[in-house]
């Protein structure tokens, strides 16, 4: 048999990652089993799974149920096309089932393949439902700096992240992005908000797309009364409010969606990652009530949008399994639970190492800064590669995490399976304690 690592080098370019370090040395790990909120690599070494892979595999690796049902489906009715209206049970269940347990008037969903599907989705449906009430200026969406959104062309230029702009030359165009409230009380990044609806002109906007947290960006709780502002905000100007849950979904944040945390219902929303845990691709759009009325009664002939996996049988019935589970198990109230165990654990590493500045969590989606000075929030140079360091020496003591360095900020993001149990969580914030004192110590010198 070839070795595996050049067949990876030879023949597969890596999303999101180095390419030149990747086709010299080949893939880091090469994983082989999950189980739970752990993986196994193919020489036997275990990890803690404590990014949920891509915050996604919220109840956990290896759960036989998800491939029984996958395999039941797929002997049955494995695709069929949802194009032309033609459907089928799963999609329709599914659709119910999602339109069921979202808050408010959110009840009619567009299926897509992900995330970024999903994102580019909702900017498509908000132009087009102005464009059918003979508004085709309303183009423009505003979203968040430090915002993700995904990878495809409108949501990347939704994206507030300047990293992901530059690759293929040049942004789309009617995107415009306001300060994010992380960096800003709320007054601030609502008036920033409000300059910019009112400089391009609100009669030019579409909608102002946001997370509940900005995960990508270094999981960036708002402040308490931030969304609420931003609901009225969009009330104000007759704007439509997006609310990207990709991330925050399917019990992330101790509720079974991140806008129940503040009591906020937009006239979309966006999910992906937790509908099925990982276990196939699926996302969607979930509009309003009075959107859905509007789409029907004024759109003429066909809805030129839709993806070939649009509704997938087998991805639907998944999903259904999935969030039964994750109701069954009751594991949006273990999310908020765990989440106030590694909350505590977080805060004892803040008061015991001195490079460790703010540290925050909303159910199991959390993150731990480092700083030069705590005391004056003094950051170190992105030379000295300090969160990086970090998340290298958690690897080599078994826990694959995930950095943020924006700007000069160093940060580790969380986000571990919803199943984990308490004694999974110090485990895990055991090792973070000494992988945080070990590249401490190699700081030293310098800090």
């Amino acid at each position: 048999m070839k070795d595996l690592i050049e067949l990876d080098k030879k023949h597969f370019i890596h999303p999101t990652s180095p390419i030149q370090q990747q086709q010299e040395k080949g893939a880091k790990v090469i994983f082989e089993k999950g189980e739970g909120i752990y993986l196994t690599d193919r020489m036997g070494n275990t990890f803690i799974d404590a990014m949920s892979s891509l915050w996604n595999v919220n109840i956990g690796h290896g759960r036989k149920e998800l491939a029984e049902t996958a395999a039941k489906q797929m002997e049955k009715l494995a695709f069929s096309s949802t194009f032309s209206t033609f459907s089928h049970e799963p999609a329709i269940k599914l659709a119910e089932k999602i339109a069921s347990i979202t808050p408010g008037h959110l009840n009619a969903v567009f299926f897509t393949s992900g995330g970024s599907e999903s994102n580019d989705s909702a900017i498509k449906l908000v132009r087009h439902y102005w464009r059918i009430q003979a508004q085709p200026n309303r183009r423009k969406i505003i979203s968040l700096k430090r915002g993700y959104h995904g990878v495809a062309a409108g949501s990347t230029s939704a994206t507030g992240i300047p990293e992901f702009w530059g690759m293929a030359g040049h942004m789309m165009t009617d995107f415009t992005h306001a300060e994010s409230p992380y960096e800003n009380n709320t007054n601030q990044a609502i008036d920033s908000l409000r300059q910019v609806i009112e400089t391009e002109g609100s009669d030019k906007i579409a909608a102002v797309l946001v997370e509940p947290v900005q995960g990508a960006g270094g999981v960036l709780i708002p402040p308490a009364d931030y969304l609420q502002e931003v609901r009225d905000l969009c009330n104000e100007y007759g704007v439509l409010l997006v609310l990207d849950e990709v991330i925050t979904g399917f019990g992330r944040t101790g509720k079974m969606f991140g806008m129940e945390n503040w009591g906020v219902v937009p006239d979309m929303i966006t999910f992906a990652k937790g509908v099925t845990s990982g276990y196939f691709p699926l996302g969607g759009v979930v509009v309003s009530d009075q959107i859905h009325e509007v789409l029907k009664e004024k759109s003429k002939g066909t809805l030129f949008h839709g993806f070939t996996y649009s509704g997938h049988p087998a991805a639907a019935a998944v999903a259904l399994k999935n969030i039964e589970i994750i109701e069954r198990e009751d594991l949006v109230e273990n999310s908020r639970q765990m989440g106030s165990v590694m909350l505590n654990g977080f805060q004892h590493v803040k008061e015991d190492l001195n490079i460790v500045g703010d540290v925050r969590a909303i159910g199991l989606l959390g993150a731990v800064e480092l700083v030069q000075d705590p005391k004056t929030n003094k950051h170190f140079s992105p030379d000295a590669q300090v969160a990086p360091k970090v998340i290298e020496a958690l690897h080599e003591r078994g826990v694959i995490c995930r950095a943020v360095s924006y700007g000069n900020s160093d940060i580790i993001c969380f986000a571990p399976p919803i199943t984990i149990n308490e004694n999974q969580v110090n485990t895990m914030v055991g090792k973070l304690h000494d992988s945080i004192l070990a590249v401490q110590k190699q700081l030293s010198v310098t800090y």
